[in-house]
């Protein structure tokens, strides 16, 4: 894990342009190339949001987007079966706080990842690596993935596709969106908090 994230700092240092170009000269197989690199790109360690706004360089709002939620979900299911797998082979539990989120994460494995994956601020492969050791159900792993990603991975295509059009109002507009987005997982808490302080007291 140390090298992959040492060989992606240090050696894939691709700022959002390059990538776009480097995308974009595939031609017709740039939407192949862009899912797949979206595919392993959580063994590499490469920043998602980076790619993700090149994907929205590239294709659009539109097609940007719909091009990263096939290649997050495949990547997240590749995280979650490597984790599943490592996991398995050291029978791991962990202690503490982080053995807290476990046990939550394996009782109410779609909410929890559906509110990681809502939350901008979270890594994204930390998420898809911790609901595989944590035993939660594929397919609760899944549809909370697809769900989840959504309206971040709209939010950062609609901000890459702004910059193609270097029109400021739609530079401004994708940021409110996209603090927007970041706001709705807080939202999804706080009246989870209520709803069990209400059953808790009754």
């Amino acid at each position: 894990m140390g090298a992959a994230v040492w060989f992606s700092r240090s050696v894939l240092q691709f700022d959002v342009d390059s990538l776009r170009s480097w995308i974009l000269s595939f031609g017709l197989w740039a939407p192949v190339v862009y899912i797949a690199a979206y595919t392993i790109r959580p063994l590499l360690f490469f920043p998602a949001s980076i790619l993700s706004l090149a994907g929205g360089l590239a294709f659009g709002a539109w097609m940007g987007t719909f091009y990263t939620v096939i290649g997050a979900s495949l990547g997240a299911f590749l995280s979650f079966f490597v984790a599943r797998k490592l996991g398995g082979l050291g029978k791991t539990k962990w202690t503490g706080s982080a053995g807290k989120i476990q046990s939550q994460m394996e009782q109410n494995g779609f909410f929890y990842v559906l509110l990681f994956r809502l939350f901008p601020g979270l890594s994204f492969d930390l998420v898809s690596y911790a609901a595989g050791v944590a035993k939660v159900r594929f397919g609760s792993f899944a549809l909370a993935t697809v769900i989840g990603i959504i309206p971040g991975t709209f939010a950062l295509n609609f901000l890459g596709s702004s910059f193609v059009s270097g029109n400021p109002k739609m530079v401004i507009l994708g940021i409110v969106l996209f603090s927007m987005v970041a706001g709705v997982p807080l939202a999804l808490q706080k009246r989870r908090s209520r709803l069990s302080g209400s059953a808790s007291k009754t």
